[in-house]
């Protein structure tokens, strides 16, 4: 009966996955028109633009909105695989096999023993819930190679190491998921991995690393979490303005750079306590790399001074590896996570024209969708750290030796 059940919630999962992944294809293909700018216009600008410079020999050493790692020229090229489709119909595609391939590996790891189907089924549930935007970014298969990697966990730590490596060498942010890595064997290949695809683009392109000095040089993006500082000082008459800069929505203006400083502040501090909690963690469970993994991603896509929408597809997929395990206490922060991406695409795209005014409706939005994740963040980490740090023993007051009774001997 209870492979019955099983099979039947799997079949359940990929019925409703399958429908609602072909509304996004609905979307993406612009059958349907959704509401806000249009999301697709990454994929056939600005992707095929660097496609056609990485099909050159090199990177697009002159564009500020280059701003990731190199591996990330794999994902840009990809379509070339797809090639009896022009350009943004095989990014489509293949942006679908990699939504596809995530939820095989969730419903795979979760029929597993000490395993439950609620990681397959966040999944399912939270990807449409970002609308079509996940289709238009590469996110998604960064979060494909992500989800492997935290899968193969403990059992697979040589294979956990290289894959997160890779993922790292896509977009930074998977180098995270190492954070409760106990295995040398782990960080070994990834050290190994990291170096070898470091070094062959290195060698292969030119500028393999000139995304660093852009993505130092960023400013405050409308969306993050410090923007409402100036969201809300534009009621007050606040003299800065809002414009495209270095591939995003940002702020320009007085106090500006301040903020910047305040959550790469922000981000040291959270950077901070993922390293005492490592100092102090005694208790390791199968559970604890992913959920480790989740409250760092969390820290910094929190604190970070651009919150992109497509940074909720890395907490959808890090949030279902944590509930595919049966004793993972994640729960509510993962439920928050989930309403944090209604409220995101509520403000991107459908609503973000407001965002950009700053008016009431874009700035409720924001310190809705904000105030979930900080929400969200704070309660993770107070799960991880109650889960894993063991309180020192009282120390137990030794009780006074209690006197012989004193026995009268017979006259």
């Amino acid at each position: 009966m209870e492979t019955t059940g099983t099979r039947r919630s799997s079949a359940w999962l990929l019925g409703v996955w399958g429908l609602t992944r072909v509304v996004l294809l609905l979307f993406v293909f612009k059958v349907y028109v959704f509401p806000g700018p249009d999301v697709t216009s990454d994929v056939s600008v600005i992707y095929q633009g660097w496609y056609d410079v990485l099909r050159t020999g090199t990177f697009p050493l002159d564009d500020v909105t280059w701003q990731y790692p190199p591996a990330g020229a794999l994902a840009i090229l990809s379509p070339a695989l797809v090639f009896w489709l022009d350009y943004p119909s095989a990014f489509f595609v293949l942006a679908f096999t990699a939504d596809l391939a995530v939820l095989l590996l969730l419903l795979n790891g979760g029929l597993r023993r000490g395993r439950t189907l609620r990681g397959a089924a966040v999944w399912v549930a939270g990807v449409p819930l970002l609308g079509p935007t996940v289709y238009a970014r590469y996110d998604v298969m960064v979060t494909a190679v992500a989800v492997a990697a935290l899968l193969a966990g403990a059992r697979h730590p040589r294979l956990m190491g290289a894959l997160t490596a890779f993922g790292a060498m896509l977009k930074v942010w998977p180098v995270l998921l190492l954070l409760a890595a106990r295995s040398r064997a782990a960080w070994a290949w990834a050290a190994v991995t990291a170096g070898a695809l470091a070094a062959v683009f290195a060698l292969a392109m030119p500028g393999a690393f000139a995304f660093l000095p852009f993505q130092r040089d960023r400013g405050t993006e409308v969306e993050s979490l410090g923007a409402l500082v100036f969201h809300v000082a534009r009621q007050y008459g606040w003299s800065g303005e809002v414009l495209l800069n270095y591939g995003s929505v940002e702020f320009l203006g007085p106090y500006v750079d301040v903020v910047s400083t305040a959550a790469l502040g922000l981000s040291g501090l959270a950077f901070g306590w993922l390293l005492l909690w490592r100092l102090r963690a005694r208790r390791f469970e199968a559970h604890t790399i992913a959920e480790a993994a989740f409250v760092a991603v969390l820290m910094f896509t929190t604190t970070s001074r651009v919150i992109s929408p497509q940074y909720m597809v890395w907490l959808v997929g890090l949030a279902a590896v944590c509930l595919c395990f049966r004793e993972s206490r994640m729960r509510l922060p993962v439920a928050l996570v989930l309403a944090a991406c209604l409220a995101t695409v509520l403000e991107f795209p459908v609503w973000f024209s407001h965002v950009v005014a700053s008016d009431g409706l874009g700035v409720t939005l924001l310190f809705l969708r904000n105030g979930l994740l900080v929400l969200a963040t704070v309660l993770a980490a107070r799960v991880l750290w109650r889960s894993t740090v063991i309180r020192p023993a009282s120390v137990a007051v030794p009780a006074q030796p209690s006197r012989p009774r004193e026995t009268s001997l017979p006259s």
